[in-house]
C-alpha cells in the first residue's frame, strides 16, 4: 500500500484524470489531490456522478483543476456554471467509447474498490458503469481500497497487479434516500405509471423519488424483472416479496442487471458479494440491441420541462447546466423496440414554486434530450397521454390535460394561438 501523498505524485500539470463516480467517489483521492493545488495547474477531471466530500469543485482551486464532466452532478454544478467547468453531451452508452476510441485520452483513473482477494482481484463495487473502460485505457490507476465498499459481481473486477498505486482508507460510503420524501404526487404518479406495468415486464428506472414511488405500488405484480442504469433501496422490498424474480427476462435470466447502485448501507450491504445482481458496463446495459430483447421493457424517465409537441428537456433549466443526458435515450429508444414495451416519461405538473412543467415553449437554451418523435407516454399526478401517433395538435390538447389546473386556461390559449 502506498500513502496517499505517494500515488498522487503521479498526477501532473496538464493530466487529464477520471474520477470514479456515485457511491465509488474515492472522496480520500480528491480530498488529498485538493491539498496539491499549488504545485498544479491545468488538470482535466472527468466523470459522471460524484457524490461525497468533494472539496476539490471549490472555486479557490480554479487556476489548478477543470471540470470537463460527462454528467454534471450537485458537487460540479457551481464549477460549470461558473465557467471552472463545461459539459460534454453524450448518451451513457457511449462514453467508454470515448475512452476506448481515443476521443478523451486519460493519463490517470481515480478509482475506490474492494480489498484484493486471495487471488489479487479488486471489485469496483457498485459503479462499473464507465469506470471499467476508464481502468483498461488509463495509463496510470490510483485506487483508494476501501473495505466498505460491496464486493460486486459482473464486469467491475480488476486485479491488483493493474492498479499502479493502491491507498487503504476506511470511510462511509455516500447514501442516497429516494424514497424518503416522496409527495403525494410522487405517489400518484407512482400509481398510474404501476397501473401500466404489466406482469412479466422488464424494469428500468431512472434517477429520483418517482422509481422509488412507482416501485412501491408494485406489491401486486407478479414475475418482473430488472435491467436498468441504476437502481437504489425502492427495489429491495420487491426482491424480498417476490414480485421481482427475473423469470421472463431474455438476457441474463434470474438476475439484476444494473451498471451502477446507489442507495443506503442496507442497499450496500445488499449487493456485497450477492450473485444475484449482475453489474455490467454501461455501453452493454444501455445498448438499445440488449435492451430490446428483454420483454414488455417499461423504461421511466423524468424531466424538466416538456413542451406542447413533447420534446423532453431532462439536462437543463434554459441555459444552465442541471446533470446530462444520461441513459435516458438509451433506454426509452430501447423500450420503444422491445416486445410490447413502453417507454414513459413522468414529472410533476410544476416546480415546487408553482411552475409549470409542461410549456408552450422550452425554455432558451434548454436541452432536448428526447425528442418528440421517441416520446410515447407522458405521466403526471393528473393522468397519462399517449402521443404516439398523434400529431402536434392533437399532442397539445392531450399534454394540457394532464398539465395542472392553474395552468390549462394558458396552454389552451398557446394551443389556439399555434393551431387555432
Amino acid at each position: 500500500m502506498n500513502t496517499l501523498h505517494d500515488a498522487l505524485s503521479h498526477i501532473r500539470s496538464g493530466d487529464r484524470v477520471f474520477v470514479h463516480g456515485s457511491a465509488a467517489t474515492p472522496s480520500a483521492l480528491l480530498r488529498a489531490l485538493s491539498e496539491r493545488a499549488s504545485e498544479l495547474r491545468g488538470v482535466e477531471l472527468v466523470g459522471i456522478t460524484n457524490l461525497g466530500d468533494t472539496p476539490i469543485t471549490d472555486a479557490r482551486f480554479k487556476d489548478s483543476f477543470y471540470f470537463n464532466s460527462l454528467f454534471v452532478s450537485p458537487s460540479v454544478r457551481p464549477a460549470v456554471a461558473e465557467r471552472r467547468g463545461d459539459y460534454v453531451p453524450v448518451f451513457l452508452s457511449e462514453i467508454s467509447r470515448l475512452f476506448d476510441r481515443g476521443f478523451l485520452p486519460l493519463d490517470v483513473a481515480l478509482v475506490m474498490v474492494s480489498p484484493p482477494d486471495r487471488h489479487g482481484y479488486c471489485s469496483l463495487g457498485p459503479s462499473v458503469d464507465v469506470a471499467r473502460s476508464a481502468v483498461k485505457n488509463a495509463k496510470t490507476v490510483i485506487a483508494q481500497v476501501n473495505p466498505k465498499l460491496p464486493r460486486t459481481h459482473g464486469d467491475g473486477i480488476i486485479h491488483k497487479d493493474d492498479i499502479t498505486a493502491m491507498v487503504w482508507v476506511d470511510e462511509d460510503l455516500p447514501e442516497v434516500r429516494y424514497g424518503d420524501a416522496l409527495t403525494p404526487e410522487d405517489l400518484r404518479i407512482g400509481q398510474y405509471i404501476a397501473e401500466m406495468v404489466e406482469d412479466g415486464a422488464t424494469l428500468q428506472m431512472g434517477i429520483g423519488s418517482i422509481p422509488d414511488a412507482t416501485l412501491r405500488a408494485l406489491t401486486n405484480h407478479k414475475h418482473l424483472g430488472i435491467h436498468t442504469e441504476m437502481f437504489s433501496d425502492g427495489l429491495l422490498p420487491l426482491l424480498e416479496s417476490g414480485v421481482v424474480d427475473n423469470s421472463r427476462k431474455c438476457k441474463h435470466r434470474g438476475k439484476v442487471v444494473a451498471s451502477f447502485a446507489v442507495g443506503s448501507r442496507a442497499l450496500y450491504d445488499a449487493i456485497d458479494d450477492n450473485p444475484l445482481y449482475t453489474f455490467l458496463e454501461a455501453s452493454y446495459v444501455n445498448d438499445t440491441a440488449v435492451i430490446r430483447t428483454n420483454p414488455k421493457v417499461t423504461a421511466i424517465n423524468s424531466a424538466i420541462e416538456i413542451d406542447l409537441t413533447g420534446q423532453v428537456c431532462a439536462d437543463s433549466i434554459g441555459t444552465f447546466q442541471f446533470s446530462g443526458v444520461g441513459g435516458q435515450m438509451d433506454f426509452i429508444r430501447g423500450a420503444s423496440l422491445s416486445d410490447g414495451g413502453k417507454p414513459i416519461i413522468a414529472l410533476p405538473s410544476i416546480t415546487p414554486k408553482g411552475v409549470s412543467k409542461i410549456v408552450p415553449f422550452l425554455k432558451q437554451g434548454a436541452g432536448v434530450v428526447t425528442t418528440r418523435a421517441h416520446v410515447q407516454y407522458v405521466v403526471t399526478e393528473y393522468g397519462v397521454a399517449n402521443l404516439y401517433g398523434k400529431n402536434l395538435h392533437q399532442r397539445a390538447h392531450m399534454l394540457c390535460d394532464i398539465a395542472h389546473p392553474d395552468h390549462r386556461e394558458a396552454l389552451d390559449k398557446a394551443i389556439f394561438e399555434r393551431f387555432g
